[in-house]
């Protein structure tokens, strides 16, 4: 497989973008709304008189002043960032392609929207915990007049220095979506009133829905796919409530994407994933080769969760 290069391009360097600024002026625009949120719901938080008799007589009870042993439900919007990346294209014996420094973009705002959804759970004491995280994000290459770097060959003839994605795709994209599902531990700071700052770090995999139309073929690749590992780290603050808590969160994401073509129109994901799982099985390879991408994102999101605390027992 060849070498893949990252470019660290600046913020604000993303094309096709559907707000004037950026993407990273869009998430900082919601995160500005989230936490006046929850600058105003502050003085509706404060504990009751319920919560103060917990914890003064010290009981192993959650709080909104005295995180503890609780589950979470929650979901979350956002906006991510996607590092230029290569990709690459292989069918043995006829084309073995890489574009340079893909300058992917997300569109997060518009359908399907970047979301997620989480189940936390907090052991004795609050301290220490562990998350199951899915993330639904989006990765488009342009199809604009941007020329990127290209090295290989298609279909047996050497592709030129430079050209356009369109030169060779009709549709290049993970638009429904990027998922990711990682597993990951959680660490709580020491909170301060009802703001209760915390970080993780976990790993996972990766099941996008490919939409792959490479031009001159028939068919499309158009399902779901398993397509490799992916590790997360993650820092946040939460606004803890009576009930729940909001929260904001940076996280920093790696999925390094390698899937196969196959020429078809998938379903539902747990059939797209029983058929990938049959030819692995099977040893059948895919029609159209192999493709994949490095991606390394930035992502700034916002959500809340909902409290689920175990009954205590009176002294």
């Amino acid at each position: 497989m060849l070498a893949r290069e990252r470019l660290y391009a600046p913020l604000w360097s993303l094309p096709r973008l559907p707000w004037p600024s950026s993407a990273v002026g869009r998430a900082i625009e919601i995160t500005a709304t989230v936490a006046a949120m929850g600058c105003l719901v502050m003085a509706a938080s404060l504990p009751d008189e319920s919560d103060k008799r917990a914890a003064s007589a010290n009981l192993p009870v959650s709080t909104a002043l005295h995180p503890g042993r609780e589950s979470d439900f929650g979901a979350y919007l956002g906006a991510p960032y996607h590092y230029p990346s290569d990709f690459h294209l292989v069918k043995p014996g006829a084309t073995d392609l890489t574009i340079k420094k893909i300058d992917w973009f997300t569109l997060p705002f518009e359908n399907p929207l970047y979301y997620g959804v989480r189940i936390q759970r907090w052991f004795e004491g609050g301290r220490f915990g562990t998350m199951l995280d899915f993330t639904h994000s989006k990765v488009h290459a342009p199809f604009g007049d941007q020329q990127f770097d290209m090295e290989g060959t298609v279909d047996g003839k050497p592709v030129p220095p430079k050209g356009k994605v369109g030169d060779y795709f009709k549709k290049l994209e993970w638009t429904h979506g990027h998922n990711m599902l990682t597993l990951n531990g959680l660490m709580r700071l020491p909170s301060i009133g009802i703001v209760s700052p915390y970080f993780g770090a976990g790993a996972g995999l990766s099941f996008p829905h490919s939409e792959i139309f490479k031009k001159g073929d028939a068919s499309r690749t158009y399902e779901y796919q398993y397509t490799g590992p992916i590790g997360q780290a993650l820092f946040g603050v939460e606004f803890r409530l009576k009930t729940g808590s909001l929260f904001l969160e940076y996280k920093f994401t790696m999925a390094d994407y390698w899937g196969p073509l196959t020429g078809r129109d998938g379903t539902w994901f747990p059939i797209d994933m029983w058929r990938q799982f049959s030819r692995w099985w099977s040893g059948e390879p895919p029609r159209d080769g192999w493709a994949g991408a490095k991606l390394t994102s930035h992502q700034v999101i916002g959500g809340f969760l909902t409290r689920f605390v175990p009954k205590t027992a009176a002294p």
